[in-house]
């Protein structure tokens, strides 16, 4: 393709007039834009010519899955997916692109029976040209998905799928989209804010332009708050055959407010060409203004050092793999901002879907994203798809604010200076305004001193220090530093049994330390003054073949249904008590479980605790901050009698400059134990993609879960859309709870109604609204 390179002076309104512009280009309203449909209905599944699903909604995962055992030999297989769609009937001056947004691994388009295009590796989107293989009328599209285990990132490593610590599902697992477009067509957008700092920030527009056609036409970019337009630019453009990048500047802007955790302040970025009568296409992008940067001492996010603190996110989902609906993505961004209050978190170990990233860039939520691996490095044509994987993902998410590291290195490998080399220039060339690094161990930080190239030195800590607590020094000299990964699963001391620590099935004493290990991580790499700060392993549980148990790999502080366990605390905690007030137990005041020592710990953002029980004042604490003293709020120390939580009512009353501001209680007896359950939301839209959890379990009278129970959770539902889940949850092996979804059938509106029933405990019955797409 010939690339046309130029940059043209930008032209006001008033002046263009002046010019005497054509009528033709006239500016487009907003409402202009290519024709997009979305192919996510009506897909015929099929595996060795045996059709197994007819009417499969995209994201899907063509086999099913349980919370856990998951069998890979069931998805390793070449799927084909097969629907008819309609072509206009007349596509002179028009063009047809297919864009796919996640197979897994590999893909063949076919149309019509003609290959258009494949694409190996999965997680990153891909769209084809389909202009000449379709006709007016019906056309057949099929895209074959090779699930098997490949000779592509992350997959190939000879020890197939044990060598990748999370399970690999594959399916058509992202919607599919058919755009209809002008022969001329916008195929790129990146805005870059410039002089973020200067009180005058600019905005650096860049446009890819596809042209059928030699031709000229008119460049438009409308940058708004709301209804309230900052800046508008329109320019000629003079274009040849094939490529065009044509770049603008709206340039010292005014008011503009800065994206920052606290305030995420986005704009809305509209990007037109004209380049005919009636040939208009616009793109749009949400952006912010935001610098970040990693200096010698730290993170520094628009002028200010910031400390990171968060977590790594893997996002599997029981029973639908990497399928999960776009509000499923969603909760998983908000939880770990609202209630974990994570202020950044690690998309490990692959780009997460841009649901996810658009809700941590409207949410606050700081993003280290990377590309597909673990540990393996391939031969040269899989080392070449690590490179093409690192184009993909910054071309896709770049005009994210949220976004503040690119992680250009296969976690936590070798070192290949060679191959690191190429994804760093490439990072660089795409997006010079970020820093690159990736996550390193003891093992693969062999000769880094000699060959380390990135922007930022990120170590994965999960050593101890002698006392049995966590140990956090492995600093590059000259190089700014933080924590990619700490605590984890299986460090700190020898486990009972370290595939089921952490579990909420599992020991309760190593249930009860988790939270009290993440909040020494934090302090301990807050104490040193060069570490920018840590992303803990992990945020949620998920399914991996590697150190599980059943597998379900346990070092999250949430569970795989999404429910926290007690190594939440710790974060649930972190957050100042104007927002909400906080007092969160590291442990359980059970009967049926015995602790190994008398000292506990609670976790709160008030100033005291007073703890009584049945009644009778124990003991008054504080927060210990001579051992945990970088934190906003460290934990609190308490020593409790434990053989009495079979009769006694335990109670801890919060206090704030000596009110009480929070009180709760916790019945070590079951014998007034309750069986509860949630929805998510109660609405969703009958669109066949949308769903809504419905978590449930067995909690003490005062609605505190229990960690264990005994007998089964059985779920039954009605009425419209379908159930995602298990129907049976033994509660001994869940650990008390359990989720299912529901998820709406395309078209289909109505109540659907789930009843969770326990033989002792009664049931409940939980209703959700399926509604019309539009909200009729």
């Amino acid at each position: 393709m010939i690339v046309n390179r130029r940059r043209f002076a930008a032209q006001s309104i008033v002046a263009m007039a002046a010019a005497g512009l054509p009528k033709a280009f006239a500016l487009p309203s907003r409402r202009s834009g290519p024709k997009e449909v979305l192919l996510n209905e009506a897909w015929e599944v099929s595996v060795e010519g045996q059709v197994v699903e007819r009417g499969a909604t995209l994201p899907h995962t063509p086999v099913s899955l349980s919370w856990h055992q998951w069998t890979p030999a069931d998805w390793e297989k070449v799927w084909t997916y097969r629907r008819n769609f309609t072509a206009p009937a007349n596509l002179s001056d028009r063009r047809l692109f297919l864009q796919v947004e996640r197979a897994l691994a590999n893909a063949v388009v076919n149309v019509n029976g003609k290959t258009v295009t494949s694409h190996k590796g999965g997680f990153l989107p891909f769209s084809c040209e389909i202009t000449d293989a379709v006709h007016a009328g019906t056309n057949e599209l099929v895209i074959e998905v090779d699930a098997r285990w490949l000779d592509v990132p992350p997959s190939g490593s000879p020890k197939g799928f044990p060598a990748v610590d999370y399970y690999l599902p594959g399916g058509l697992n992202g919607q599919v989209t058919l755009r209809d477009v002008p022969a001329t067509t916008i195929v790129d957008v990146w805005a870059k804010p410039a002089n973020v700092l200067s009180g005058k920030p600019s905005l650096d527009v860049m446009v890819s332009i596809d042209a059928k056609h030699a031709g000229d036409g008119v460049l438009t970019s409308t940058l708004s708050n709301g209804s309230s337009v900052i800046a508008h630019l329109a320019q000629h453009a003079d274009l040849k055959p094939g490529t065009n990048d044509v770049s603008a500047v709206l340039g010292e802007l005014a008011g503009i407010e800065l994206w920052n955790p606290d305030t995420p302040h986005l704009y809305h970025l509209e990007v037109s060409f004209q380049a005919g009568p009636g040939t208009v296409e616009t793109r749009s992008k949400q952006i912010g203004f935001r610098d970040a940067r990693f200096e010698l001492d730290g993170f520094y996010l628009n002028g200010k050092k910031t400390r990171l603190f968060g977590l790594n996110r893997h996002e599997l989902f029981p029973y639908v793999g990497f399928g999960a609906s776009p509000r499923a993505m969603r909760r998983d961004a908000e939880y770990l901002r609202h209630t974990l209050n994570c202020n950044v978190v690690r998309c490990s170990h692959y780009p997460q879907s841009t649901v996810f990233l658009n809700a941590c860039d409207e949410l606050g939520l700081m993003v280290w994203e990377e590309i597909p691996g673990w540990q393996y490095l391939g031969d040269t044509p899989w080392k070449d798809i690590a490179v093409q994987n690192v184009e993909e993902m910054i071309r896709r998410d770049r005009h994210h604010p949220s976004i503040i590291v690119w992680g250009t290195r296969i976690n936590e490998s070798a070192n290949d200076p060679e191959l690191y080399q190429r994804t760093r220039a490439l990072a660089k060339q795409l997006d010079p305004t970020r820093p690159t690094s990736g996550s390193m161990t003891p093992s693969s930080r062999k000769d880094w001193q000699e060959h380390w190239h990135e922007d930022v030195f990120a170590f994965d800590d999960y050593h101890a220090a002698a006392d049995g607590s966590v140990g956090m020094d492995a600093a590059l000299p000259g190089v700014p530093y933080m924590n990619a990964e700490a605590v984890g699963q299986y460090s700190y001391g020898k486990a009972k049994n370290f595939l089921r620590r952490y579990r909420r099935a599992g020991i309760p004493e190593e249930q009860n330390e988790q939270a009290v290990l993440h909040a020494q991580a934090h302090d301990r790499a807050a104490k040193d003054p060069r570490n920018a700060g840590v992303i803990a392993w992990c945020g949620f549980d998920y399914a991996s073949p590697m150190n599980a148990y059943e597998g379900v790999k346990c070092p999250g502080v949430v569970d795989t249904f999404r429910i926290p366990k007690l190594g939440a605390s710790f974060y649930r905690a972190q957050v100042h008590p104007s927002v909400r007030e906080v007092v969160e137990p590291s442990f359980y005041w059970d009967a049926e479980l015995h602790a190994s020592s008398g000292r506990g710990a609670i976790f709160s953002n008030l100033d005291e605790l007073r703890v009584w029980l049945d009644g009778e004042l124990v003991t008054t604490i504080h927060p210990d901050r001579e051992n945990y003293g970088t934190l906003a709020y460290p934990p609190f120390f308490v020593d409790l009698p434990w053989e009495k939580a079979g009769f006694a009512i335990l109670r801890i009353d919060g206090y704030k400059e000596s009110k009480l501001r929070l009180s709760r209680s916790f019945d070590g007896s079951h014998t007034e134990d309750r069986l509860w359950g949630k929805l998510d939301e109660a609405v969703i839209d009958a669109d066949g993609v949308d769903s809504t959890r419905i978590s449930f379990g067995v909690s003490d009278r005062f609605d505190n879960m229990r960690p264990t129970a005994n007998g089964t959770i059985r779920v039954q539902h009605d009425g419209a859309g379908k159930l995602i889940g298990d129907t049976e949850f033994e509660l001994a092996d869940s650990g008390a709870v359990g989720a299912v979804w529901v998820r709406s059938v395309a078209g289909q509106t109505g109540s659907a109604r789930v009843t969770i029933s326990h033989a002792d405990l009664g049931a409940k019955l939980l209703s959700v609204m399926i509604r019309g797409r539009k909200g009729v």
